[in-house]
Order: C-alpha cells, then sequence, then structure tokens
C-alpha cells in the first residue's frame, strides 16, 4: 500500500469537499486552509504517519505555489495605470515592509532562542511562500519551517487583518491593499480581493514585488540585519 499516494489523494479530495463547507458557511474555522489542514494533521497522529511520508507525494503542490503566484500578474497588468500613479508610495511601503518583518522576526527568535537555522526561517517568511522557499535555501534556513512559518503568519493576517486596519482607520485602498498583501501574503491577498477589487490588486501587486524584492537582496539584508542587531 503506497500511504505517500493516499495522502495525497487525501489532500486533493479533502480540499475539493471543503470548498463546498466554506461556501456554505463562509466562516474563518471552515476555510480550506484551516480546516483541511487541521483534519491532515489529527489523521496523520491517529495513523502514526511521519511527515516526510506524507509529504513524498504531495511536494509538487508545493510546487505549484510558484505559477500560482505568477497568475497574479494579470490583474495587475489590468490596473496597471493605478501602479505607475503609486509607484513610489508602493515601493517605500514594500521596502518599510520587508525590513520591519525582517527585524521584528529576528527579535521574536531572539526572544524565545531559537538556532540561527530556525532564525534565518523565520525571517524569510516576511514574503509568500515560493519566494520564501527560494530566499531560506540562499541563507541557510529550513524549506519546511519557513513554509510553516509564512503559512501561519497568512492565516494570523486573514483572522486579524480586519481588525487591524479598522483600528488603524485607513480610508485608502491602496494603504489597505499593500498592507494585507506585504503582511499577510498569498492569505492577504485573497482577504483583500473579498473586500474590494481594488485592494485585491494591490495587494497581490505588492505580495509579487515583495517577493522579488526580497528574492534578490534578501541575503544580504538578513546577514546585515544580524550582524547590526546580535
Amino acid at each position: 500500500m503506497n500511504i505517500a499516494l493516499i495522502c495525497l489523494t487525501g489532500t486533493i479530495l479533502g480540499y475539493i469537499l471543503a470548498k463546498p463547507i466554506y461556501r456554505r458557511l463562509p466562516y474563518l474555522p471552515f476555510s480550506p486552509a484551516i480546516l483541511l489542514p487541521v483534519i491532515i494533521i489529527v489523521l496523520l497522529l491517529i495513523f502514526h504517519v511521519s511527515y516526510d511520508t506524507y509529504m513524498q507525494d504531495n511536494q509538487w503542490i508545493i510546487w505549484m505555489l510558484g505559477p500560482t503566484s505568477v497568475a497574479f500578474a494579470i490583474p495587475i497588468y489590468e490596473y496597471r495605470h493605478v501602479i505607475k500613479e503609486h509607484a513610489l508610495s508602493i515601493g517605500m511601503g514594500i521596502i518599510v515592509g520587508m525590513t520591519a518583518g525582517m527585524v521584528s522576526a529576528f527579535y521574536l527568535a531572539r526572544l524565545f532562542h531559537f538556532d540561527q537555522q530556525t532564525t534565518y526561517s523565520l525571517m524569510s517568511r516576511s514574503i509568500s511562500t515560493p519566494f520564501a522557499m527560494e530566499l531560506t535555501q540562499h541563507i541557510g534556513g529550513s524549506v519546511e519551517l519557513v513554509i510553516l512559518f509564512t503559512i501561519i503568519t497568512g492565516i494570523v493576517g486573514i483572522v486579524f487583518g480586519d481588525l487591524v486596519l479598522a483600528g488603524l482607520k485607513l480610508k485608502s485602498y491602496l494603504a489597505n491593499g499593500a498592507s494585507l498583501g506585504n503582511a499577510a501574503h498569498g492569505f492577504g491577498t485573497s482577504k483583500a480581493y473579498m473586500r474590494n477589487k481594488e485592494e485585491g490588486v494591490i495587494a497581490s501587486l505588492t505580495m509579487v514585488l515583495a517577493g522579488i524584492f526580497m528574492v534578490i537582496t534578501g541575503p544580504f539584508l538578513v546577514h546585515v540585519i544580524v550582524k547590526l542587531l546580535t
């Protein structure tokens, strides 16, 4: 019996079944991004299936995150006039947001006395998963850990995103979209589209550009931040 193949089949079927459940019960606990992982974890524990066994045939699902991120380029192209108009503010927001994310991650890692690999993985989680995986491989982090940290970041973003934005009282769709895309990546972008199409477009742009920015400059920035703050 191929346990890994059963895990792959179960994951795909579980997602297909979870989608209509969420449409009928549109509450956060029933979101496929939360409900399905919880069920999978419980089943793996019950049947004593290791993480390595589960991931054996599920690696290609993670690989698909790359093409999925590229698909966000479509609405970006459609709203390119908005991008040109606010290029400076979007660019500055990405730089400040990524730097703040890495610095806060570094101090969080020091608070819990994480080792170097875990620290670098946590600092890489400031961008969407496919970009974070690429970055963490260049700085000595763990791909498995950065996937976990990035998903947790996204879930926290969609749970508290509306509350934070309401508290900040940001009236600009540009600011709201950039905040969600910068802080919560793919999850935040989906949330932004649910709030407003323009917010979703800006979130898409911010997420993709932040990922490109970090893959190119991230290794240098991570080592500079670690050296300055240590």
